[in-house]
């Protein structure tokens, strides 16, 4: 575990993240296995896996506290390098135990414009379809 933030996981968590990226999972809906924030920010991260080829580069929810709370990969050397007005870095938030797949915590937060953990909300998106793309 070469990055900073994978010192503040568990090695439970990081070989979770790494089972997860492993191409046998590829395209499932996974539980997020860690939730890392800015503390003094609205930057927040709920992580599923880790590209076991490339292990700066993870996958998750993405909050950057812009109110457009988006999926996609995140390359942790950088959220790793970068620190608050205070000097504090990302922090692990050792409270998290992810409880639904990721696709429920992103439309509770495209509903709610930031990351949310509110369980009323959340249960919400529990077994609803998913919107067909074309």
């Amino acid at each position: 575990m070469r990055h900073s933030i994978f010192k503040q996981l568990t090695v439970a968590q990081y070989d979770q993240l790494i089972k997860n990226g492993s191409p046998d999972n590829w395209g499932k809906d996974h539980i997020p296995v860690v939730k890392l924030f800015m503390p003094g920010t609205g930057h927040t991260w709920l992580l599923t896996e880790i590209d076991p080829e490339e292990t700066n580069i993870a996958f998750g929810l993405c909050d950057l506290g812009m109110g457009f709370p988006e999926l996609g990969y995140v390359d942790l050397d950088e959220i790793g390098s970068v620190k608050n007005r205070l000097g504090l870095g990302i922090e692990r938030d050792t409270s998290f135990e992810g409880e639904y797949p990721m696709s429920v915590y992103a439309d509770a937060a495209r509903e709610c414009r930031q990351i949310t953990e509110d369980d009323a909300r959340l249960k919400r998106y529990v077994n609803k379809p998913c919107p067909k793309i074309s």
